[in-house]
């Protein structure tokens, strides 16, 4: 799952590097976080703070780029890590999507 962000320096980076490695560990996949660098004019709302990352199904993070510079990430995704983590753990094994359809009704 890719999460492509904008977001400028302030309370929301601490955040950043908590909530997407647990999204990744509650639903058993990968997740490739990215946000911008620099400054944009003419708004100069702050300096987007970059750090743009990829983490496994377990949360664990498997390459990171820097806050200040534009770069490229790259990592290997070993897509059978998916079924072995969801096999494992219960987040999502012991999930009951059955019982989901009341909460789902528009």
């Amino acid at each position: 799952m890719f999460n492509p962000s904008a977001t400028v320096a302030g309370l929301s980076q601490y955040l950043w590097k908590l909530e997407q490695p647990a999204h990744a560990v509650a639903n058993g996949y990968y997740v490739g976080a990215i946000n911008r660098v620099g400054t944009e004019a003419p708004w100069n709302i702050g300096k987007f703070y970059g750090h743009s990352y990829f983490v496994d199904p377990r949360g664990k993070f498997l390459a990171e780029a820097s806050e200040d510079n534009d770069e490229l990430v790259v990592a290997d995704l070993d897509l059978s890590v998916i079924d072995e983590v969801r096999q494992v753990w219960q987040f999502y094994r012991d999930r009951r999507p059955e019982t989901y359809g009341d909460l789902t009704k528009l």
